[in-house]
């Protein structure tokens, strides 16, 4: 008898160690899936690619204005697309870009300046890929909104100082033909310091920027959204807080309807000129946090149920022990 109790209890305690182990084994890929423990490798993806980061300019720039985040990004590994945004209407540069994001194979991280957060968010809308939006001083409209609209929401921008003008006072019209209204737009080269860099930038940088700009017709400012990406796609929001071009009051208006994850940065509107540093930080923040954890808001049901699952198998394994050392 001595022998078999001593059996029946060699028994017992594999089969006691055995059940509470199964159970968090069955939790632990939850638990890695959800919170983002193992999951994810940092600034790439499940699979361990890093997302392609595509940089959308907006108004009086192009896509030279990204050079420095552009090396940042691929100095770490980050395949990288400066586009050419056309700046000629609202849906047909989202289209535009669309069509080029459909190239792109793998999760994307979409960053837009200025009016090119304006197309991001109606180009990334039934976008599988795109993962993270960014919004660099830029436009985050609903739908219905146009980007002239929310410039003049709060005061703050420098665009015009009389409202009534028939075109911004800020603004050079060029017209294109036929309608009127039909003109390019661009910054007076005497307000180019002021309003896109807030007198951050010296005096030669800033000639060459106003000399180089990429005019934008009246009409792409003047376009209602019609699709609105941050509201099923994670974004992350930088807020200049010298904006004189859409005005920092606006700029923090968008960032908190759309529940953005928002860093502010003392720096003009042209953000990418002067702190460069801070733009890149953020994207790769979004690069990194591209799918936020469930369980920073709290504990999910299943990974409760698993935990009450192992809490039971251990109190069950440690009742067949004890069962075993009475026979």
């Amino acid at each position: 008898m001595e022998y078999i109790r001593c059996t029946a209890v060699r028994r017992a305690l594999p089969l006691a160690a055995l059940l509470p182990a199964a159970a968090l084994m069955a939790a632990g890929p939850c638990l890695a899936s959800e919170n983002g423990g193992g999951a994810t490798p940092s600034g790439g993806t499940s699979t361990g690619a890093k997302p392609t980061v595509v940089l959308v300019h907006g108004y009086w720039a192009d896509a030279s204005g990204w050079d420095r985040i552009v090396q940042s990004l691929q100095a770490q590994g980050y395949p990288v697309v400066a586009t050419a945004n056309p700046l000629r209407s609202l849906s047909g540069d989202a289209d535009y870009l669309a069509a080029q994001l459909a190239t792109i194979k793998g999760p994307i991280v979409l960053v837009g300046h200025s009016y090119g957060g304006a197309v991001i968010t109606n180009a990334a809308a039934g976008n599988p890929n795109v993962e993270s939006l960014v919004y660099i001083a830029g436009f985050a409209p609903d739908k219905g909104e146009t980007a002239f609209q929310l410039a003049a929401k709060y005061p703050g921008s420098r665009v015009t100082d009389d409202p009534r003008a028939p075109v911004p006072t800020a603004l050079n019209p060029v017209p294109l033909g036929g309608d009127p209204t039909n003109v390019d737009l661009y910054l007076k080269p005497d307000k180019f310091g002021d309003v896109f860099l807030s007198d951050r930038l010296d005096a030669n940088r800033t000639q060459v920027l106003a000399a180089t700009q990429r005019p934008a017709t009246a009409a792409s400012g003047n376009e209602p959204t019609q699709s609105v990406a941050w509201k099923t796609i994670p974004s992350w929001f930088l807020v200049a807080t010298d904006d004189r071009t859409i005005g920092t009051d606006n700029l923090r208006f968008m960032a908190k309807r759309a529940k953005a994850t928002t860093v502010e940065v003392d720096a003009p509107h042209a953000v990418m000129e002067t702190n460069p540093d801070d733009v890149t930080k953020l994207i790769l923040r979004a690069a990194g946090d591209s799918r936020p954890s469930l369980a920073k808001t709290g504990t999910s049901g299943r990974i409760a149920f698993l935990g009450g699952a192992a809490a039971l198998s251990v109190a069950a394994g440690a009742a067949i022990v004890i069962r075993a050392r009475r026979t």
